[in-house]
């Protein structure tokens, strides 16, 4: 062992400056510049360095001759000492406790770092996990999350020390097994965090392979106006603990977490009650109807066009289609939708005239007593006739007219007029027929697609006019593709800009198979009509 110094002998230094030394605030040491022996030493720079007396050799934590200042770890403390240079060989070193302000520092730091990580998804999963990342990473050794049960079960989210994140779900009646966890979840009254004797952990809580734990820390995680769920954190280690200040750093770390998981609770909720209502106002999978093709493109924000098509009931034979567009968007928009398609459903069962629904419809929507929220729409009854032709009946209310692609690529305006629907009491409807020879297609359409605005400019509208061009180049295709291929044009003419819902609905007498292909098989191969026969099945997907 090697022997210690001993103390070099210090003439006791005058009362009035041991006097001044003592009664500073900070850690100070008068030394000699030979030998670099402590001369005075206060009672604080005695605190801050035990061992440091008159008389003895200036080591740790100071650094050797030459060195102005220095700042580190010593004893668990954070130090930050200067030196300075005084007349007569000697020097004094000043010495500062910096632990509160360092570990102020670093509770700052990473209560930003979770308030960006913990905000950065509305998932609940992600939430969960990035929470107990950051808890095991700066608070404790193993974070748990536990959710508030929800049909009698709770979820749970872990994170052990050198091991993946682990996620389930565990039985509501076990959470009595952890002390605290069930008041904790609860919510009421508020409760702060609870220390647990590790002995009390329930198997399922820590499992027994991670050695002895020091402490458990059961903290809430306050929601929004309810619990967002429990913070469980264990230090491992039988000698290891929470200090006062860890705890409530945990408490500070909870609220914000229980924030983000309530808020990410909250748009999963929110997420689940759209797609539900969202689900009834996307268009309905077209069926196959014997005798004629139905194709269907729907671009759209939820709430403003809509197409339907209602197969034949009761004595009735034909098919009944719709065409639509609510004014404006948004959740007003869909719940408009919404009413008209649930009374388009109800009429089909009793009515299959196409100017009788309008006209119903139209009374329907004006008992509503919402004038100011209208519809325009194009309503038709499809049946086939002879020699595999299609005869439609339309009636439209304030809608664009629908448009019939001959066989020789020339287009027609159908020539039915209308009002507004759910504006004024209709006096005047005039419906019109059309009839498709083979080949032949109808089509139906919002005015998003003629208003469309992009082009060279950016600013100019599609037009009535080059729909029509487009759609006579588009003679003799199956239904899905002419409504495939305006979609495409379209898109290609706004060039990325917003547009309004666009909604397409297509008719079509099925062509004539040429004799010399029947029974040869190539027919029933040919993607036009595999196309024709699944109508709009595949455009479902741009919806």
């Amino acid at each position: 062992m090697t022997a210690r110094t001993p103390p070099v002998p210090v003439a006791p230094a005058p009362a009035l400056l041991q006097a001044t030394f003592e009664a500073a605030g900070e850690g100070m040491l008068l030394c000699a510049e030979a030998g670099h022996t402590v001369l005075l030493a206060n009672a604080a720079a005695r605190r801050l360095v035990p061992g440091t007396s008159p008389g003895e050799a200036v080591g740790a934590p100071f650094p050797g001759p030459g060195a102005d200042s220095f700042r580190c770890e010593h004893e668990g403390r954070s130090l930050y000492g200067m030196r300075r240079a005084l007349d007569g060989g000697h020097y004094a070193w000043f010495i500062r406790d910096e632990t509160e302000q360092t570990r102020h520092i670093a509770h700052t730091e990473f209560l930003a770092e979770a308030g960006w990580r913990l905000s950065a998804s509305l998932h609940v999963g992600r939430v969960m996990r990035t929470t107990v990342e950051l808890a095991a990473a700066r608070i404790a050794d193993t974070a748990m999350v536990v959710l508030p049960p929800r049909r009698h079960r709770s979820g749970w989210i872990r994170l052990l020390p050198g091991r993946a994140v682990e996620e389930g779900t565990l039985p509501e009646r076990l959470l009595a097994d952890v002390p605290g966890l069930t008041e904790a979840l609860d919510g009421f009254p508020p409760i702060p965090s609870r220390w647990l004797d590790p002995a009390q952990a329930p198997g399922w809580l820590l499992p027994a392979d991670l050695g002895p734990v020091g402490a458990l820390l059961v903290t809430p995680l306050p929601g929004n106006a309810e619990p967002a769920g429990a913070l469980i954190l264990a230090r491992h280690g039988a000698s290891r603990g929470f200090r006062d200040e860890d705890e409530a750093l945990a408490r500070v770390f909870a609220a914000r977490a229980g924030a983000a998981i309530s808020a990410a609770t909250l748009y999963q909720e929110q997420a689940d009650t759209a797609d539900v209502l969202k689900a009834d106002l996307l268009p309905p999978e077209l069926p196959v109807i014997d005798g004629f093709e139905l194709a269907g493109s729907h671009q759209l924000r939820i709430g403003g066009d809509f197409y339907d098509v209602f197969g034949p009931a009761g004595d009735s034979t034909d098919t009944i289609i719709a065409l639509g567009d609510v004014c404006g968007t948004g959740p007003e928009a869909a719940v408009l939708t919404g009413k008209v398609r649930q009374t388009l459903r109800a009429l089909r069962l009793v009515r299959a005239e196409p100017e009788a629904i309008l006209r119903v419809l139209n009374d329907v929507l004006l008992q509503a007593g919402r004038r100011s929220r209208f519809v325009t729409m194009v309503v038709g009854s499809v049946r086939r006739v002879e020699q595999g032709r299609v005869r439609l009946e339309l009636a439209t209310g304030g809608h664009p007219a629908p448009l019939v692609l001959r066989g020789d690529g020339h287009v027609e305006e159908v020539p039915a007029k209308g009002a507004l629907i759910g504006v004024v009491p209709l006096t005047d409807i005039r419906p019109a027929a059309v009839e498709l020879a083979p080949g032949e297609l109808c089509l139906l359409y919002s005015d998003g697609l003629t208003e469309a605005r992009g082009g060279p400019s950016g600013r100019e509208q599609f037009g009535e006019q080059r729909l029509r061009r487009a759609l006579g180049d588009c003679a003799g295709m199956p239904g899905a593709a002419v409504v495939e291929r305006l979609s495409q044009i379209v898109s290609d003419w706004l060039h990325g800009n917003q547009s309004d819902d666009i909604a397409m609905l297509a008719v079509r007498a099925p062509a004539r198979t040429p004799l010399s292909l029947r029974g040869g098989g190539v027919p029933e191969q040919s993607p036009y009509l595999i196309a024709a026969r699944r109508g709009d099945r595949r455009l479902r997907a741009r919806s």
